[in-house]
């Protein structure tokens, strides 16, 4: 949605940042690409709970382009909001309470510390929530070892099941594949690395690799032990997304004139944050990503400095599309 507002080179830095050329037609085939996949994930499902969508928060003294309104209501099924912002504590409350609203209370407390020097926040969210389809014994989970790395090793809640699943052993990228399949139609992917090959697994992981092992696939007899396990992370994406080449909108050399003309905007804060529990029952996960635009007219000068054994995620859409 950033890329619908911006302009000359800070356009091309998110563009490239994401892989894309600049090139016209590209960033048009992004945005059909995107509302396409909205569409579909946003359509009714049997048995799993999949919410996702994005809203703007807009401070009434700021006058957004019409084009790029239009465009993220269209494009990106986008709520839009007025809030006052100079009144933060409320401004924030407003947020807030949306996002945990969305993420049925997954993700709290997203928006913190605003000032009154924001113009309009931009958020992202989804929810995800599903049942295995075979659950796993309350009474089978059992305390056992989990190594974190190669000298670390702790006790956790390991859950055990004696079932068919999907499984591939991927030699090329030394790791096994184990896909756990939820009511409805979804399945939960389960990569377990060779020792020391984590590196080269992350490095491998793009939609290649899945449409191969969702091809090569078989059902297998299997004694699974699973770690029951809840993990949350938060991220300032404004300190990650640089390493990547996207630069001048954390900076007053932004242009975001397709958002708004006044030519004084940038984006100060990114945020991310993500949550995944996974118990006997099933899968809960939830993310939010807050974007807060201020103008500056209100920036201070300041400084700044620009483990996982195993990796899962899930395939939603029968191998048609892989949300990460």
């Amino acid at each position: 949605m950033l890329a619908l507002g911006a302009r000359s080179h800070t356009k091309v830095q998110i563009l490239e940042g994401l892989g894309l050329s600049p090139q016209e037609g590209s960033e048009e085939e992004l945005h059909n690409a995107s509302h396409e996949l909205l569409q579909e994930l946003a359509r009714p499902r049997r048995d799993i709970q999949l919410r996702l969508g994005n809203a703007l928060f807009i401070s009434p003294t700021v006058h957004l382009q019409d084009t790029f309104v239009n465009a993220v209501k269209t494009l990106y099924l986008a709520d839009t909001f007025p809030t006052n912002f100079g009144d933060p504590a409320e401004a924030q409350k407003q947020i807030n309470d949306y996002v945990a609203k969305q993420t049925e209370g997954k993700i709290v407390d997203l928006a913190k510390d605003l000032d009154s020097t924001e113009v309009m926040v931009m958020v992202n969210y989804i929810f995800f929530k599903a049942k295995w389809e075979a659950s796993f014994d309350h009474k089978s989970t059992r305390k056992q070892d989990f190594h974190v790395t190669s000298e670390t090793v702790v006790q956790v809640p390991m859950m055990r099941r004696e079932d068919h699943y999907y499984y591939f052993l991927d030699r090329s990228l030394s790791c096994k594949v184990v896909g756990v399949p939820y009511q409805g139609n979804a399945t939960a992917f389960f990569i377990l690395p060779s020792e020391g090959r984590m590196g080269q697994l992350e490095n491998g992981l793009n939609e290649k690799t899945l449409r191969k092992w969702l091809k090569m696939f078989a059902k297998r007899q299997l004694e699974l032990y699973l770690p029951k396990f809840s993990i949350e992370g938060s991220y300032q994406l404004e300190k990650v997304l640089p390493t990547l080449g996207i630069n001048d909108v954390f900076t007053s050399h932004a242009d975001l004139t397709g958002i708004t003309n006044h030519s004084s905007i940038q984006v100060s804060e990114m945020v991310h944050k993500a949550v995944v529990e996974v118990d006997e029952s099933g899968t809960r996960a939830a993310a939010a990503t807050e974007t807060i635009f201020i103008s500056c007219c209100y920036c201070q000068p300041s400084s700044c400095s620009w483990e996982p054994t195993f990796i899962s995620f899930s395939d939603l859409m029968n191998s048609q599309d892989f949300p990460l």
